[in-house]
């Protein structure tokens, strides 16, 4: 049997789903509270259920049957939705602002205050240019006490997420 994991948080449950994927036919599913101090607990609590569940109402369920992992929120759409946004920095790592304004995708960034860094990677995930992380350390000082969040992006960072993870570990160490 292949099977899918569905998650999704909400803003008071987190609801989680096992699907034959092949059929669509929901075998079972849960559902826990939305933590909104920290998503992973109900996201993790929701898990937790429905695998409990599985184990007890699908025949010969294994963990290992799940081939497929979806995770969605329509808590960020909510609070969209309902005017409830926070103010963020958006570090970009290897991007060409050119390009981004050629393109028109400057106009499409939910913030202005945006960061352009040296680095990045190639489609094959090989290092283009190294981290410029004195500018990360000096953009999250300037902003770390004005912005409520981050957001990281590396050029590839989807296929080598090392320069990714360095800013965030940046973010984590100068703004606790």
């Amino acid at each position: 049997m292949n099977l899918a994991l569905g998650i999704d948080t909400g803003g008071t449950y987190t609801d989680a789903v096992i699907i034959d994927y092949d059929t669509g036919q929901v075998m079972t599913s849960a559902k826990a509270l939305t933590t909104r101090e920290d998503l992973s607990i109900g996201i993790a609590a929701a898990i937790e259920q429905v695998l409990d569940t599985a184990t007890q109402t699908i025949p010969y369920f294994s963990t290992n049957q799940i081939a497929f992992v979806a995770v969605s929120t329509t808590l960020a759409t909510n609070a969209l939705a309902e005017g409830h946004r926070a103010t963020v920095a958006l570090i970009l790592i290897g991007y060409d602002p050119t390009l981004l304004t050629q393109y028109g995708f400057d106009r499409e960034m939910s913030t202005e205050d945006i960061i352009h860094l040296r680095g990045g990677h190639d489609l094959f995930g090989e290092e283009v240019a190294p981290l410029d992380e004195e500018g990360a350390r000096a953009a999250i000082l300037a902003r770390r006490n004005r912005v409520d969040a981050f957001a990281v992006s590396g050029y590839f960072g989807v296929r080598n997420p090392a320069h990714e993870n360095r800013v965030r570990a940046l973010i984590h160490e100068l703004t606790n």
